[in-house]
């Protein structure tokens, strides 16, 4: 059975996507409505600033079809307590904070500190203290966190390393499968047609092989991501569209 292709955008309600993706005059609260009539997911980016109320979250389920996915973005203090401190007091915080979700959470991003150097320890402690049946991805950017050991301890505990493409890097990342599934962040400014369609080329034979992969384009002024993420989803072909469909 192929992997689930759960493709989006870094959050949702921009107002300023109409009428590109949005139409004119659409209200606030039919903004995720419409969104998920065209994409399969969304990485929930307002949550790295404070922790969605359960009301939210049940406005958020109820706007969204059964098959649609949210990928949360872990609280910013919560997440860089978690790298710098004792994790076992912020993973039981973010824990509680995202349960709510239930079975439509596909998992939460935990992003490290820019400025975070590579410590064994410290993740070895996050690891541990995460629950195994919560979905974790992890972001880290500090360029001594790319070492094999590392990758060998995510893929231990069953975390995805998380790929992020910016326009710093000369060549795009490498996907690597550290956990049950992929993630992908797209945060080029300029996202061409053809920079898409090979992205979807490299994605497809994870799919092919049942891996489910994340895949989220940057927010932007006007809605071309969203339109991006549209292309991504037809690019994958038959995968692609039954993920949209399911």
């Amino acid at each position: 059975m192929p992997g689930r292709a759960f493709v989006g955008t870094s959050g949702f309600a921009y107002k300023d996507w109409a009428p590109r993706f949005y139409p004119a005059h659409l209200r606030a609260p039919d903004l995720l409505r419409h969104y998920a009539d065209h994409l399969t997911a969304v990485e929930l980016n307002n949550t790295f600033y404070r922790a969605p109320t359960p009301a939210a979250i049940a406005g958020w389920l109820a706007s969204t079809p059964d098959t649609f996915r949210f990928c949360v973005k872990a609280q910013r203090g919560g997440a860089w307590r978690a790298f710098r401190g004792a994790p076992e007091e912020a993973v039981a915080l973010l824990e509680a904070a995202y349960r709510p979700f239930g079975e439509r959470l596909r998992c939460v991003l935990l992003h490290a500190p820019d400025d975070q150097p590579r410590t064994d320890e410290g993740l070895d402690r996050l690891l541990a203290a995460w629950p195994t049946s919560l979905p974790l991805a992890l972001e880290l950017r500090h360029p001594s966190w790319q070492d094999d050991a590392v990758h060998d301890r995510l893929r231990a505990h069953g975390v995805a390393l998380v790929a992020t493409d910016t326009d710093a890097l000369e060549v795009a990342p490498d996907l690597r499968r550290t956990g049950p599934f992929l993630y992908l962040r797209l945060r080029r400014t300029t996202m061409t047609d053809t920079d898409i369609d090979q992205w979807a080329a490299r994605l497809a034979p994870f799919l092919a092989d049942g891996v489910d992969a994340c895949v989220f384009l940057r927010h932007d002024a006007d809605g071309a991501s969203a339109l991006g993420a549209q292309r991504l989803l037809s690019a994958l072909g038959p995968i692609g569209a039954s993920s949209a469909a399911s």
